[in-house]
């Protein structure tokens, strides 16, 4: 399948509202999260100069979504990565996470990290599998239980 990433912003159509749906699916994963959220990422914080937010589609329908935030001179962290469910084990998120690296580069991060909660099994399964190695933690997220680093 061919995936197409574009860059745009966590606050502007189509990423706002499949930002949505992925917060809306955290709350159903996680009682009470609404109420004492894991992480707050803001909208400019995922927006140059330090950060990105990229849109994946599939023959022109908007289906995925992810963002970089800057954490350190040369570290960055992925954040809010989302297939929808229909376009989910056909590459989508492998492709995005492979966009999200290059993206980093780009703006010159040496390390990527990331996190998960334990209903992400998926997700650590992929990060494993594109390199990334588990370390501390090293963020306040009291929802995540795994935390990856991977040297581009």
């Amino acid at each position: 399948m061919a995936f197409e990433f574009r860059h745009g912003r966590a606050d502007e159509s189509p990423g706002r509202e499949l930002l949505g749906e992925l917060i809306d699916l955290f709350d159903a994963q996680y009682p009470g999260r609404a109420e004492r959220p894991g992480s707050v990422t803001t909208p400019q914080e995922l927006a140059a100069p330090d950060g990105a937010f990229l849109v994946g589609h599939e023959d022109g329908r908007p289906i995925a979504i992810g963002g970089l935030r800057r954490l350190g001179e040369d570290v960055c962290e992925i954040k809010r990565m989302y297939v929808v469910p229909d376009a989910r084990s056909h590459g989508a998120g492998r492709a995005l996470l492979a966009a999200l690296e290059d993206a980093a580069r780009e703006l010159g991060y040496e390390r990527v990290r990331l996190d998960s909660g334990p209903a992400q099994q998926h997700s650590r399964a992929l990060f494993a599998d594109a390199g990334y190695v588990e370390i501390a933690q090293y963020n306040a997220n009291h929802i995540a239980d795994y935390f990856g680093e991977k040297v581009l």
